[in-house]
C-alpha cells in the first residue's frame, strides 16, 4: 500500500502548510475522505434505510415459517432481490473507512517518510542520531520516534539533512506524537491527560453516530398502509452488539496508537453525524411520498370495504332470514312444496279411482278426533291407545 500512503503523505502536507498545524491537519484530511467517500456512503445509507424498511415484511415472514429457518431464510433472500437490496450492502460501504484507517497509521507514525518526504537512507541516519543523542539502544528505539525527530528536527539534523522545517505535532498544547496511557492518575501534565481523553471522546462519539443513524433509519419504517411501525422500529433498534463493536475498537486503538489517530476517529463520527442527518433528510423525502401513496391506497380500499359492508347490511335488513331467490334455503323450500303438493295430487287421485269421496279437513280439528286435533291419516283409529271415544 505504499502508493496509497504516498498520496495520503502529501495530502496531509497539504493540509499542514495551509493550517500550520498537525492536528488540524488531520482534521481537513478526515473531512476530505468524507467527502471522497460520500457517494459509497450515500449507497450505504440508502441500503441500511431500505433494509430497515422491509422490517414489517420481514417479521410477518418470521411469523409464516415459523421454525422452518431454511424456509425462512430463501423467502428472505427472495424478498431481498425483489426489492433490489443486498444482504451486506450497507456494511461492505461502510467497511470502506477502516481500509483508510490501516495506511493513515503509516502515514501518521512516519512523518518524516510520508510528510517531509526524506529517503530512506537519510531517515536511518537520523534514527541512528537520534538513539545517540536520546542514549538509547538503537534496538531499542519505538516505533514513534520519528515524532520526536520531525517536532525538533533541528536538534537531531545536524549534519544530515538541511532545509528541513520542524513539524508543529501538536493541537491545543496535546503532544499528538505520545502513545496515551489509560493510566490517567500517574499523569502529570495536561497533554498526556488529553492524550488519554481524546480516545474515550472517540470511542463515545463513535458510538453516539451509530446510535443516531439506527435511529434516523428506524424512522423510515411503515406498514402497508404507510403508517409508523414501532414494532418493527423497536426490533430493527435491537443490535446492541454491532453499535458497540466500532467504538470500542476506536478506544482500543486509541491507546494502542499516536494520538493523531483518535483525532481521525474522532472527526470521522462529528463529520459522520451531521453527513448521516443530511442524507437521512434526503432519502426521507422519497420514502414520506412512498407513505404517502400508500396511505392513499389503504384509505381508498377502507372506503370500498365499507361501502361493501353498507350494501351487505342494507341487504340482511331487508331480508332477515337470508333467503333469496336463488339461495340454497330458497331451493330447498320451494323443493319441499313441490313434493307436498305431488303427494296431496297423488292421494287426491288414489281417492277417485276407489270412489272415495274427496278428504275434507276440519279447521278446527285437521285429524277429526277433539282429543287429538293433529292425528291425520286414514290409519287412525281412536282405540289403538285403549281409549274409547265417547
Amino acid at each position: 500500500m505504499d502508493f496509497i500512503k504516498t498520496i495520503f503523505g502529501y495530502v496531509l502536507e497539504f493540509f499542514y502548510n495551509f493550517t500550520n498545524n498537525y492536528g488540524l491537519a488531520l482534521i481537513l484530511f478526515s473531512l476530505a475522505v468524507k467527502i471522497i467517500l460520500f457517494p459509497a456512503s450515500a449507497k450505504s445509507k440508502k441500503s441500511m434505510m431500505k433494509t430497515s424498511r422491509l422490517q414489517p415484511k420481514l417479521k410477518e415472514l418470521e411469523l409464516a415459517y415459523g421454525d422452518d429457518k431454511a424456509g425462512y431464510q430463501q423467502a428472505v433472500n427472495a424478498l431481498y432481490k425483489e426489492e433490489g437490496v443486498s444482504m451486506f450492502g450497507g456494511c461492505l460501504w461502510s467497511l470502506l473507512p477502516l481500509l483508510i484507517i490501516f495506511p493513515l497509521y503509516r502515514v501518521i507514525q512516519e512523518p518524516l517518510t510520508y510528510i517531509r518526504h526524506l529517503d530512506a537512507d537519510v531517515v536511518d541516519k537520523l534514527k541512528q542520531a537520534y538513539a545517540t543523542l536520546e542514549n538509547i539502544k538503537l534496538e531499542d528505539v519505538n516505533y514513534y520516534w520519528q515524532f520526536a525527530v520531525a517536532s525538533n528536527i533541528d536538534k537531531y539534523a545536524a549534519g544530515i539533512v538541511e532545509g528541513v522545517e520542524s513539524l508543529k505535532l501538536t493541537l491545543w498544547g496535546i503532544d499528538l506524537g505520545q502513545t496515551p496511557s489509560w493510566q490517567i492518575w500517574t499523569m502529570t501534565s495536561w497533554s498526556q491527560i488529553g492524550g488519554a481523553l481524546f480516545p474515550l471522546l472517540s470511542g463515545a462519539l463513535n458510538y453516539l453516530s451509530m446510535f443516531i443513524s439506527t435511529k434516523m433509519n428506524s424512522t423510515v419504517i411503515s406498514n402497508e398502509k404507510g403508517e409508523h411501525d414501532a414494532a418493527a422500529a423497536q426490533a430493527a433498534n435491537t443490535g446492541k452488539t454491532m453499535q458497540m463493536i466500532m467504538p470500542l475498537m476506536s478506544v482500543v486503538f486509541g491507546f494502542m496508537f499516536p494520538v493523531g489517530i483518535s483525532i481521525y476517529w474522532v472527526a470521522q463520527s462529528v463529520f459522520g453525524i451531521i453527513q448521516d442527518v443530511i442524507l437521512t433528510k434526503h432519502y426521507r423525502k422519497v420514502y414520506d411520498a412512498e407513505d404517502e401513496v400508500r396511505r392513499e391506497k389503504a384509505a381508498w380500499l377502507a372506503a370500498e370495504e365499507a361501502e361493501k359492508e353498507r350494501i351487505r347490511a342494507a341487504k340482511r335488513a331487508a331480508n332477515p332470514d337470508g333467503i333469496n331467490a336463488n339461495s340454497k334455503k330458497k331451493q330447498q323450500l320451494r323443493e319441499k312444496q313441490e313434493r307436498e303438493a305431488a303427494a296431496k295430487d297423488y292421494e287426491a287421485k288414489k281417492r277417485m279411482e276407489l270412489g272415495l269421496p274427496e278428504e275434507e279437513e276440519s279447521s278446527e280439528f285437521p285429524g277429526g278426533e277433539p282429543g287429538r286435533p293433529y292425528a291425520r291419516g286414514r290409519a287412525y283409529s281412536a282405540d289403538h291407545y285403549g281409549k274409547s271415544q265417547e
